[in-house]
């Protein structure tokens, strides 16, 4: 049986995992839905209930260009769809759409609500996730973000660290966005927990700065950066007391996992509408800075050269987060 009703959402991977409630929202409406998203994503997001079936995208790699978008558009249009969600305000995925022949295409105002049969504002206050619910019409928190990892995922990460554990996410595509002292908040924390480091390839060098200063104080500690696939990133994640993260798709696996949070933000602030959603989770950032927020994103360094958002966020402020959250209380 076909879906009448696609998604396609090919931005950053924390965008992908807020757009779940879209998605539940969505399948409550007409039935379970098909997913246009990134390689990296689809893996993901493909056992989440509200979801019938994936399609990969490589817009950068070997789908990329106009013959690319035209091949995916022929495969879509045999589907025959009946409606069209375009959360993700791009070019590529309203030609995508117009394409496919999709009679029902749904996205926000902008640049390329001409290709659209429906244009709905974004808001411009809220959470993201939220912001995405919108283009459904359904009101705020009608749905929250949700990931489904398997039974294996969930054996695989058990199997990594057993016990009570605090989990760090150091890492970042934006550089400047890195709060620069994990390592000395992990030795603090192993002092009355077990630290795990988590994040993908391109983070496992951070993972053994903290792996290697807490050893260094007697203590073990694991990396789990680049060890574990993203569902079973996601179910190790939802194992922790508490997850100390920047402003990075960790974030936002732990939101879809109900893990209590401590966010860092510098160059980037919530307001932005990507910081923790649920309440008694805790963002941090440094207050009076005229330099902040610097970019949408986070350059990758800091413009002004001091990268004072992140180096002026004590750990001392952090580890009281944490406390605040109650995750290191019940072990004192």
């Amino acid at each position: 049986m076909s879906s009448q009703t696609l998604v396609i959402q090919t931005a950053f991977l924390g965008d992908v995992v807020l757009t779940t409630p879209l998605l539940s929202a969505l399948a409550a409406r007409y039935g379970p839905v098909d997913v246009v998203t990134t390689p990296i994503a689809a893996p993901l997001i493909e056992t989440h209930p509200a979801i019938r079936h994936v399609i990969p995208y490589d817009k950068r790699g070997v789908d990329r260009g106009w013959g690319g978008l035209r091949k995916l558009a022929r495969l879509l249009s045999v589907e025959r769809y009946h409606h069209a969600y375009l959360p993700h305000r791009s070019l590529r995925t309203a030609a995508l759409a117009w394409l496919a022949r999709i009679p029902s295409r749904i996205g926000y105002s902008g640049t390329w609500s001409f290709l659209y049969t429906a244009s709905r504002p974004k808001p411009r206050a809220g959470h993201e996730s939220d912001r995405l619910l919108a283009l459904a019409e359904e009101p705020p928190a009608a749905y929250r973000p949700q990931l489904r990892p398997t039974a294996e995922d969930e054996r695989v990460a058990a199997g990594l660290v057993q016990g009570e554990f605090v989990a760090l996410a150091p890492g970042s595509i934006w550089g400047s966005k890195r709060w620069p002292y994990y390592a000395e908040l992990a030795t603090k924390l192993a002092e009355r927990v077990t630290v795990v480091a988590v994040g993908g390839q391109d983070d496992v060098g951070l993972g053994d700065e903290i792996v290697g200063a807490v050893r260094l104080s007697g203590r073990p500690a694991v990396n789990a950066c680049g060890r574990l696939t993203l569902r079973q990133s996601a179910a190790l994640i939802g194992r922790a007391a508490v997850l100390v993260t920047n402003d990075s798709a960790p974030l936002h696996l732990a939101t879809a996992m109900g893990v209590p949070i401590v966010a860092l933000f510098g160059p980037t602030v919530t307001e932005f509408g990507f910081g923790p959603v649920r309440a008694g989770d805790v963002a941090l950032g440094v207050e009076g800075l005229l330099c902040r927020p610097c970019s949408p994103h986070g350059p990758l360094q800091c413009p002004l050269g001091h990268h004072r958002c992140m180096r002026d966020l004590s750990v001392e402020a952090v580890i009281a987060a944490i406390e605040e959250i109650g995750a290191l209380r019940r072990r004192s």
